[in-house]
């Protein structure tokens, strides 16, 4: 096992404004390239790769949100699992909106490997009941590879450890810095497959909130109406929600094929089991 000790999270929320800052970085003059060539290898191809699962009531199977259902089953899938006892993002940013105490889901093998002392070990039942709870709290769940995970929990890179953040719109690093990302790297937050944003032109009043309010600088007015760029857009459903007149809905092609691609993706990058 690890030895990571109780105050490393605390260390973690004191250090993290680095993440955002760094980020931002790659878009100044002169050190902006120097920045990326050095951390996009980190945040690209098989060391990122997540999707972010919208909470919006509209997209169901057979009754359940579909966060729910995806999450459940890597849950159940799991042959161990921790939650990791403060969020990070949300303590480094003070967040008083969401309860910091609810941190990230992490699962497959490799987490036998986390100190208790930053983590409880679960049971598959008190997974759930965690991420039931954050969904309630109105958070998003994104999955996938974080390998830099690997380090921050202490836990050997083997491909073993899955990561579930329960993101919320004003802390999330990942969302916070997403227009400032590199290509490559906004590419590893892989949006599902056949997701779309449909909005409703006879209801928008192009207020602006969408565009505001979009983590990837996604959203435009083009010729009068609000559309979404396909290249940009992760599908996290923000638009959806913060919308005043309901004008956007999220629609799937086929919503089976979606799971099933999302956690084969993945499943090939972090096996759970």
């Amino acid at each position: 096992m690890s030895r990571r000790p109780a105050w490393w999270l605390a260390f973690l929320a004191k250090i993290w404004p680095i993440t955002w800052i760094s980020a931002k970085m790659t878009r100044w003059p002169v050190i902006g390239p120097l920045v990326t060539l050095t951390s996009a290898p980190l945040f690209s191809g098989k060391n990122l790769n997540i999707t972010y699962l919208p909470i919006n009531e509209e997209i169901q199977s057979a009754g359940t949100l579909l966060p729910v259902r995806v999450i459940e089953e890597l849950i159940r899938r799991s042959s161990h699992r921790v939650i990791i006892n403060r969020c990070t993002c949300r303590d480094a940013r003070d967040c008083h909106h969401h309860p910091v105490e609810y941190g990230c889901t992490l699962l497959g093998e490799g987490t036998r490997e986390i100190d208790p002392r930053i983590a409880r070990h679960v049971s598959k039942e008190e997974a759930i009941a965690h991420l039931h709870r954050t969904i309630e709290d109105g958070l998003v769940p994104m999955a996938g590879r974080v390998k830099i995970d690997n380090f921050i929990w202490g836990v050997r890179d083997r491909g073993k450890l899955l990561t579930v953040c329960h993101c919320c719109h004003c802390c999330c690093t990942l969302w916070t810095s997403g227009k400032y990302l590199p290509p490559e790297a906004a590419r590893s937050m892989v949006p599902l497959k056949g997701l779309r944003m449909s909005v409703d032109h006879a209801r928008c009043t192009h207020c602006g909130t969408c565009i505001d309010q979009c983590h990837m600088a996604a959203i435009s007015l083009v010729d009068g109406k609000i559309t979404h760029d396909a290249v940009k857009c992760i599908g996290c459903g923000r638009c959806v929600t913060v919308c005043p007149k309901r004008a956007v809905t999220p629609e799937i092609d086929d919503l089976e094929e979606a799971i099933r691609e999302m956690t084969e993706r993945i499943g090939k990058l972090a096996d759970v089991a």
